[in-house]
């Protein structure tokens, strides 16, 4: 097989996988066929433009399939980047009813963020905001069933504690380039320094159950079982 040809089979079966994902009993989802074609071709025809600090697409599906399945709402974002990840948790959130807010310190990806989820015919699903989440995190009001972590990662901790109270029992806080150094012996890259140190933090609190998928670029899950 042609490796050029790899990505671009990947991602159509990606795509194909995303709009036949069935819903958790007595979940309806909107349907927007349209809608769904625009994203589609849009992922497909930008499948390699995602360098800029991007998840790759089977992480995006991850984020996207994980909204549908527990019927998520109200989605925040920590680390926008140029918008891939953004695309896919607003595309779900398009089925559920939902909206994602999303947080960019760089003004040139937010910038390009805003363009691309407008291309995607996403933005009326979209609130991206220009600030540093440092600041801007600790505002929020909520609450939030849905968190996505890619910013800096030495601050991730630090995100979790200052969402933590407006994330509802039942939603789940993610964060990407998480590696479980136990599994499979792998350490490297997401599994030392702030990385580290947060899962061990979220794998230390008896009302949240973590995994980690190791797939792409490296998921944490953590969903929340209780208050306390």
């Amino acid at each position: 097989m042609n490796k050029q040809l790899l990505p671009v089979l990947i991602l159509s079966a990606l795509l194909i996988i995303s709009v036949t994902v069935l819903p958790s009993a007595g979940q309806t989802l909107k349907s927007n066929p349209a809608l769904d074609e625009k994203v589609k071709k849009f992922l497909s025809d930008n499948n390699r433009r995602w360098y800029d600090m991007n998840v790759p697409a089977v992480d995006g599906q991850l984020l996207h399939d994980l909204i549908i399945k527990y019927n998520y709402k109200s989605a925040l974002e920590i680390g926008t980047s140029t918008g891939h990840s953004g695309i896919w948790i607003a595309w779900a959130l398009s089925k559920t009813g939902g909206k994602l807010i999303t947080i960019e310190i760089d003004e040139r990806r937010h910038k390009q963020a805003l363009e691309n989820f407008k291309q995607a015919g996403l933005s009326e699903y979209i609130d991206a905001r220009l600030a540093n989440a440092h600041t801007l995190v600790k505002e929020l009001k909520g609450p939030f069933d849905f968190v996505f972590s890619d910013a800096d990662k030495e601050w991730y901790k630090n995100y979790f504690i200052d969402i933590e109270p407006r994330l509802k029992v039942g939603g789940c806080f993610t964060a990407h380039n998480i590696y479980d150094r136990s599994q499979f012996g792998r350490g490297g890259r997401g599994g030392y320094g702030g990385q580290a140190e947060f899962l061990e933090y979220v794998r230390s609190l008896k009302n949240y159950e973590t995994t980690v998928n190791s797939a792409g670029g490296g998921v944490s899950i953590s969903y929340k079982k209780s208050v306390k």
